[in-house]
């Protein structure tokens, strides 16, 4: 979907329509994180898991508005019922996006671009809303080509055009690539697919490890990864790498803040509930040491995963230290529909 909480938001608000308008924390008081940036917003180069303080900074006259996931969710289980007319294996990644395969279509198109185009109209005609799709022969292609020309776009990569395609991919444009490993990359001098093509892959896992082995197959077209319809998110987190070492407790607990915000949001849009925290340090030395709590009944309010993770932290004697990264993680799930005694009722993040 495109833009799809502040598209929802501007569908159902007609003094939004045309304005910026971010979705997420406000920015008052301890401020909080950009959920979605509508595409007028985003010419201000507002984006998603930035903080509202600096979105407002950068657009003074933007509007915020607080997230209504209930809405979303409706509008997602519309979607998801949409796709179940063309194909039952569907694997989604989130309320706003998932695969399809459509090797058998339940219609019997026999094209997966018109099915895409009659996918997109559905959305258009029923929900007032516009969806991006990419088509292509395997995921990582499919899911980039629906990157390509947002919003309302269909991108159609078949398989003579992959290699070229992929070759000329900037690599923050790989997904899986986050912002860390394409500056890393970008000092390696591996500015596109075709100048990680140049490695082996032994040398894909020296430089990116376990990843870089999956680097390789995909930046030579190969992605073998069925559609799965009962894919089941094992974990969702958020990490940040600084730009200097932090060296005193409180400033590491501001930043934990800072990313608790950013897995609570993971949790909701994926509707799930967690029994583990998992705090991950990384030091100055590149040493690195993970820390968890789990809890007898479910949580999924980002004051309890703060405090849990600042705990584990002080644990680790953080005034003597000097930290490069940190990151939580929360995992052990139930899903958020399930109702579990003693659970509370009480929004490149990452999930496995």
């Amino acid at each position: 979907m495109d833009a799809f909480y502040a598209s929802v938001e501007q569908r159902d608000f007609p003094e939004y329509r045309g304005k910026p308008l971010i979705v997420g924390g406000l920015p008052e008081g301890r401020g909080g994180v950009v959920a979605t940036a509508s595409y007028e917003a985003r010419k201000f180069g507002i984006r998603s898991a930035m903080p509202s303080k600096q979105a407002l900074k950068l657009c003074p006259h933007a509007l915020f508005v607080r997230p209504r996931f209930a809405a979303y969710k409706e509008v997602s289980q519309h979607i998801r019922e949409i796709f179940s007319r063309y194909t039952d294996l569907i694997e989604p990644l989130s309320l706003d996006e998932a695969y399809l395969d459509v090797t058998e279509d339940k219609r019997n198109i026999g094209s997966a671009i018109d099915i895409a185009k009659e996918i997109k109209q559905a959305i258009k005609d029923e929900l007032n809303l516009t969806a991006s799709a990419g088509v292509s022969v395997n995921k990582f292609v499919a899911k980039v080509a629906s990157d390509m020309q947002k919003p309302d776009g269909l991108t159609f990569i078949g398989p003579s055009a992959i290699e070229s395609f992929i070759e000329n991919l900037p690599v923050e444009k790989f997904y899986g690539v986050g912002r860390v490993t394409s500056d890393k990359m970008k000092r390696m001098g591996l500015f596109t697919g075709a100048d990680l093509k140049k490695l082996n892959e032994d040398e894909m896992r020296r430089n990116f490890g376990k990843a870089g082995g999956f680097y390789y197959r995909i930046v030579r077209g190969i992605d073998d990864r069925p559609v799965q319809p009962h894919r089941e998110t094992k974990s969702v987190g958020a990490e940040d790498t600084f730009s200097y070492d932090l060296t005193t407790a409180e400033e590491m607990e501001a930043e934990l803040d800072k990313i608790a915000v950013l897995v609570n949001a993971g949790l909701i849009k994926n509707q799930l509930k967690g029994r583990t925290v998992t705090l991950k340090i990384k030091y100055s030395d590149f040493r690195q040491v993970t820390r968890s709590q789990s809890f007898s009944y479910f949580i999924d309010d980002e004051e309890t995963i703060a405090a849990t993770a600042k705990t584990l932290l002080a644990a680790t004697d953080p005034d003597n230290s000097k930290v490069r990264l940190l990151g939580i993680t929360l995992s052990n799930f139930t899903p958020i529909e399930v109702k579990v005694k003693g659970a509370s009722d009480q929004l490149r993040l990452f999930e496995e």
